[in-house]
């Protein structure tokens, strides 16, 4: 199983950056994550973060919103997820992206385990804040999950220190306040934020929030250790998927944003 820390240790080798692609489960039928997260993987995503469904998506724009609500409606719930994922090949890491409350109702611990079990290699809680997060951070240790906090341009550099200290995947910069969404492009202000990070740890950063096409992944891996891609492609997933036969599409809108990465 590579680890977030391998991939990004391969990609510097390399002299690239990373293309981390997020998706909500459940959108499509979870029979068809597999098929999915091959297409992804061989356009060539370095990570891909799996998102568990919310009945309240806070920090989310109307399109993973939408596609959360799908999901739910598809009667989508955490353990299926985590059971479509079991035993899946792959080449790269999975990472489960969500909220405090569907973790905490099946238990740190248990979730920790059952992550673990099922292949998955890190975590992101989006509404966790390192301080009060002890606990699930304990588990990961025990689990071997790495765990990835979320810094914004609105953080206090104290709160910088705790995510710096917290976070040992990657750190996971937001690049500007509101909700994610592919309408509201990161802004290059965003530089500022990525090396006031850099400053406090030697960890990965990858910048979210904004990134819709080859030129947003350019402007931000100019600075940070990647982009992160999300609702553009839960969009495009809704859109072209059908049940697999838009996947060469996908592919190579993927392919696309990879390029990208590469200088």
């Amino acid at each position: 199983m590579i680890t977030l820390s391998d991939r990004f240790s391969q990609l510097k080798s390399k002299q690239e950056k990373a293309l981390v692609l997020f998706l909500t489960a459940g959108d499509q039928p979870l029979s068809q994550l597999p098929a999915i997260i091959s297409t992804l993987e061989s356009a060539g995503a370095d990570a891909i973060e799996i998102g568990i469904p919310f009945s309240d998506p806070f920090g989310e724009g109307p399109t993973i919103q939408a596609s959360s609500q799908r999901s739910l409606d598809n009667g989508t719930k955490p353990i299926d997820i985590l059971n479509a994922l079991s035993d899946l090949p792959r080449s790269i890491p999975i990472v489960t992206m969500g909220y405090v409350n569907p973790v905490m109702r099946m238990g740190w611990t248990t979730f920790a385990e059952r992550s673990r079990a099922a292949g998955v290699t890190g975590t992101i809680i989006s509404d966790l804040v390192p301080e009060e997060a002890d606990e699930w951070c304990a588990a990961c240790i025990a689990n071997d999950l790495e765990t990835i906090f979320l810094v914004a341009p609105t953080s206090t550099q104290s709160r910088m220190d705790e995510v710096a200290a917290r976070s040992t995947g990657f750190v996971y910069a937001v690049s500007r306040t509101g909700v994610t969404g592919a309408e509201n492009a990161a802004p290059p202000e965003v530089q500022g934020l990525v090396s006031a990070i850099k400053q406090r740890t030697d960890k990965p950063v990858c910048v979210g929030f904004g990134i819709s096409s080859p030129a947003h992944v350019r402007m931000v891996c100019q600075v940070a250790d990647g982009a992160v891609v999300g609702s553009y492609l839960v969009n495009l997933l809704h859109k072209q998927w059908e049940n697999g036969a838009g996947a060469a599409a996908i592919h190579d809108a993927v392919a696309e944003l990879k390029a990208a990465t590469r200088g």
